[in-house]
């Protein structure tokens, strides 16, 4: 599932390139970040939720079409506690967080004190997978994956002709997972904040 989450996300991105028509040069980019992965608390159907927050990483491949739009696909991992408090009591799935996006950027086309600022917005899916460890293991859970609006933005700073650092922040809104188990339904939206920073080669 999680490798066609992601051939998904850079055939769209693929599509995209081949429909773009450039208006100057073009080039492409791929990145290593380190990232935080920050859930925002929920509640519904009478059950509380609460995600540990954890760090990760993330794989990125963006593709120029000119000097201000761009089309990106990435792939991320995280590892948190999904924590559920309900009347029968606190359940807790501990899983394995693989996110798959593909994301149009615009970039500012000029330098802003040696930054080159951008912002982007696109769909992917996250993808929770129950590790089984004691502690954080309900009977029954199951992988599920959760499409998303990934929204964000940053700022790339220039080393060399082929070496960048990355700052960036990036938002996904979906619907909190439940593992296929209807005592841990609640149908709440819920949002991840994660921030991150790396570096990227440029060629």
């Amino acid at each position: 599932m999680i490798r066609k989450l992601v051939a998904a996300a850079v055939l769209g991105i693929l599509v995209s390139a081949s429909g773009a028509k450039a208006q100057e040069g073009r080039w492409q980019e791929i990145g290593v970040q380190g990232t935080g992965f920050f859930a925002k608390d929920t509640n519904g159907r009478g059950i509380n939720q609460h995600a540990t927050d954890t760090g990760g990483f993330l794989l990125d491949y963006r593709y120029h079409f000119n000097r201000w739009l761009a089309a990106d696909a990435s792939y991320g991992y995280a590892r948190n506690t999904q924590q559920n408090f309900t009347s029968s009591g606190p359940f807790s799935v501990q899983a394995n967080v693989h996110q798959a996006a593909g994301a149009l950027v615009v970039t500012v086309p000029r330098r802003v004190f040696n930054f080159h600022p951008y912002v982007l917005a696109g769909a992917g899916a996250l993808v929770f997978d129950p590790t089984g460890n004691a502690g954080g293991f309900v009977s029954g859970a199951h992988t599920q994956a959760r499409p998303a609006f990934v929204y964000g933005g940053g700022a790339d700073y220039d080393l060399s002709k082929h070496f960048t650092l990355r700052a960036e922040y990036r938002g996904f809104v979906y619907e909190r997972p439940d593992f296929q188990l209807d005592a841990l339904h609640s149908g709440a939206t819920t949002h991840t904040a994660q921030p991150s920073a790396g570096l990227v080669f440029r060629f």
